[in-house]
């Protein structure tokens, strides 16, 4: 299993969090997402080789920045 971890801006509450599921989760071979708006962290988990850019288009997509740690 392979995670990565990325710190998110404009994260303020469970909303935010949801909408980040969401698009990210619409991700072929995501199979686990933790995001946090409390520490403003995102980490995902495959099986397979995580697409950072794939990651990071999906967490704008929601309306937000990320960058990878």
């Amino acid at each position: 299993m392979t995670a990565n971890e990325y710190q998110v801006t404009g994260m303020t509450c469970g909303h935010c969090e949801l909408s980040i599921r969401e698009e990210v989760g619409e991700l072929a071979g995501i199979q686990d997402i933790q995001v946090s708006a409390q520490t403003g962290r995102l980490v995902v988990s495959s099986a397979d080789e995580i697409d950072d850019a794939a990651v990071l288009a999906a967490v704008e997509e929601a309306g937000y920045s990320a960058v990878r740690i």
